[in-house]
């Protein structure tokens, strides 16, 4: 019996390593950053407004737990999630969370109304939208995102540039914009400029790690005429 015990502490102890790295809020924010693309800690710093010594700290506490991987060029450091599990892991787990605790709803929901954000178009609806020509589909995270994995025939038009990408896009259709997921806030920047031009815009909840979850197809580069 002691030798069992001891057998199945053992495994969960291993198994708490997962737990231990991934209880903070900044590391999950990580996590859910390299979801999107490989970074360097000097990018994942600026991104979640941490110091880079901070920074570089939890990526350390990741890695230990084996969910990132790091490769060295130079003096530059870029960090990637170490398997496609933990894309996995971090989406379900705020799946869990949205679906358990009803702060997450209320924060979310008093947020989107202080903005007077209008509800986001479905995935389903996005798709129906795409196949039948009847939207322009914009990606607007930064390019080296896009580049990594994009949504089919979305346009890069990262957030900085929208203003000055206006007149290459067309007013006689909806634009749907997208970004990391529903709890990124650029597509609902996007939409507000987008809307104070004239455009009819809506934002699309889900990202390329959600859009990818529920089984579409993920683009990876960029084809001719949509470059990023």
């Amino acid at each position: 019996m002691a030798d069992s015990t001891r057998f199945t502490t053992a495994i969960y102890e291993q198994i708490a390593r997962i737990g231990k790295a991934t209880a903070s809020a900044v590391r999950l924010e990580i996590l859910d950053l390299l979801a999107q693309g490989p970074r360097t800690v000097e990018v994942v710093a600026g991104q979640v407004g941490q110091s880079v010594a901070n920074t570089s700290h939890h990526l350390q506490l990741l890695r230990g737990a084996r969910l990132v991987e790091a490769e060295k060029t130079g003096v530059y450091v870029t960090y990637r999630l170490a398997d496609p599990q933990v894309e996995d892991f971090v989406l379900q787990l705020r799946t869990l969370a949205h679906a358990r605790l009803t702060e997450i709803e209320r924060v979310s929901r008093d947020y989107l109304r202080r903005r007077g954000a209008m509800e986001a178009v479905s995935d389903d609806e996005l798709l129906r939208r795409v196949k039948s020509g009847q939207v322009t589909v914009i990606d607007v995270r930064p390019s080296e995102e896009f580049l990594a994995g994009h949504i089919p025939n979305a346009l890069s038009v990262p957030l900085p540039e929208i203003r000055k990408r206006l007149r290459t896009l067309p007013k006689s259709r909806e634009i749907v914009a997208y970004c990391r997921g529903p709890y990124c806030v650029m597509a609902l920047d996007a939409v507000d400029v987008l809307r104070g031009k004239g455009f009819r815009a809506h934002r699309m909840e889900h990202g390329v790690v959600e859009w990818r979850a529920q089984g579409g197809r993920v683009e990876t580069g960029h084809t001719p005429g949509r470059q990023p």
